[in-house]
């Protein structure tokens, strides 16, 4: 199927334009910033004022992240960095902070500060126990569980000592619904969850430590699934409250495929103002915990 159609006059995200920015002065990190729901993500952290270091991994995605950088610099005079790094290698995630350092440190004391982490960069594979590889899933635990982990561990000399830093860990409903195949992906993904709650503890005096959990979201990833797989969705996603299409607010093709789909996925903004919700100084009593970002695909409990 073609990458799905995101346009729509309104949705459940009212979004987040003018006013205070909540974020002015901050600086974020952003994983897997390029595209999708990390992409989405840095828009609306630089709409709050936040300056951004851009994590992208790959050659193909550097023209996106530097067309992204210099994009939200015009829009909403904040700085952004782009940054190619590899969240899967052992020496990736210290380059990202090293970079970040780099360029953002005050000119004359050196002084640095990382408010933000956002961990979005992410892998999926769909496998039958009997297909799994060690290699294969090696391949995910460095990027969804390693990476998460290292750049944590070098971000932690710069966080805030006044509680004030935010943290996001992107996980997924797989982490916790137990899908057919899923056993390496959504393993992956209830590790960071629990990665979570230990570091909502130990950096309590630093940062807030939260993680969402998206169900199906309209990124690339969406697109490149069969028509079978969104009709095996249906059952989960009939019973989304927020999955309803709606004629003339939602994509026209979400609204021909509910049918067979059962409902829409979440459009990418939609995530991103969850995540970025968390990010502020209203959430500052809100901690180790795993927030609803799918609509009700999965209840948090």
């Amino acid at each position: 199927m073609s990458r799905p159609g995101s346009s729509r006059i309104a949705s459940t995200n009212l979004g987040g334009g003018g006013g205070f920015r909540v974020l002015e002065g901050k600086v974020a990190i952003v994983t897997g910033g390029s595209r999708g729901i990390g992409a989405a993500t840095c828009e609306n952290l630089a709409n709050k004022g936040a300056s951004l270091i851009i994590n992208y991994t790959s050659d193909s995605s550097t023209e996106k992240a530097e067309k992204l950088a210099q994009q939200l610099q015009t829009s909403y005079g904040v700085k952004c960095l782009p940054v190619q790094a590899d969240m899967g290698s052992e020496n990736g995630p210290a380059h990202i902070v090293d970079r970040a350092v780099n360029n953002f440190s005050h000119p004359k004391s050196r002084k640095f500060q990382i408010d933000i982490v956002i961990n979005n960069a992410g892998v999926a594979s769909k496998m039958l126990l009997e297909d799994c590889t060690s290699e294969e899933f090696a391949r995910l635990y460095n990027v969804n569980v390693r990476g998460p982990l290292l750049l944590m561990k070098a971000v932690q000399p710069h966080l805030p000592t006044d509680r004030s830093g935010r943290v996001v860990n992107v996980s997924s409903v797989s982490a916790a619904l137990g899908f057919h195949e899923d056993a390496m992906y959504g393993g992956t993904k209830a590790a960071l969850e629990a990665m979570t709650r230990t570091w909502s503890r130990e950096l309590s005096e630093r940062c807030t430590v939260n993680a969402v959990n998206p169900g199906p979201v309209a990124t690339d990833m969406y697109g490149s699934t069969s028509r079978e797989f969104q009709e095996k969705m249906s059952g989960w996603t009939r019973n989304t409250p927020l999955a309803a299409v709606r004629p003339g607010v939602d994509s026209q093709e979400f609204v021909e495929n509910a049918s067979f789909a059962g409902g829409r996925p979440a459009y990418e903004d939609e995530v991103a103002g969850v995540i970025a919700m968390l990010c502020t100084p209203d959430s500052g009593w809100c901690t180790g915990s795993t927030i609803c970002a799918n609509g009700g695909f999965k209840f948090s409990n």
